[in-house]
């Protein structure tokens, strides 16, 4: 069985986190599955899906580490052709990968205690970003 779901989020500005795993817990509930995996998936080319302890020090730490890792830059690539700012807002979301699979099991996600999904704004404008769930399995 396949059951796909979405929602969305609205973010401020670049290196912001929302905590998502209650959304995706829901929609794994709704699904109906007990076992299985689920996908969650950030459309757009400047966000990206992970997880984390969700707590305020690595709210900050983790994106103030993308932005010692690949900082804001005029000299990209993206930056000579568009000349948006965003260069690094690409280039941090497709490292981190727009996507994440975790495991179900008796219809909840397997995670450990102190792991919750999360999304990262990497772009440096606000956005309504859509999340997609696809829940598989019996």
């Amino acid at each position: 069985m396949v059951y796909q779901d979405e929602f969305s989020i609205q973010t401020n500005l670049h290196g912001q986190m929302h905590n998502i795993d209650a959304q995706v817990r829901n929609i794994i509930a709704r699904s109906g599955i007990a076992t299985g995996t689920a996908h969650i998936f950030n459309v757009g080319s400047t966000g990206a899906i992970g997880t984390i302890e969700f707590e305020p020090g690595l709210e900050r730490d983790y994106p103030e580490m993308l932005d010692r890792l690949i900082p804001p830059s005029r000299s990209y690539g993206h930056e000579q052709a568009w000349h948006d700012g965003n260069g690094h807002s690409h280039l941090q979301a497709t490292l981190m990968g727009p996507a994440l699979t975790v495991p179900v099991r008796d219809g909840h996600p397997v995670l450990g205690t102190w792991q919750q999904i999360f999304h990262i704004e990497c772009d440096i404008k606000p956005r309504t970003r859509a999340i997609v769930v696809t829940v598989q399995g019996e």
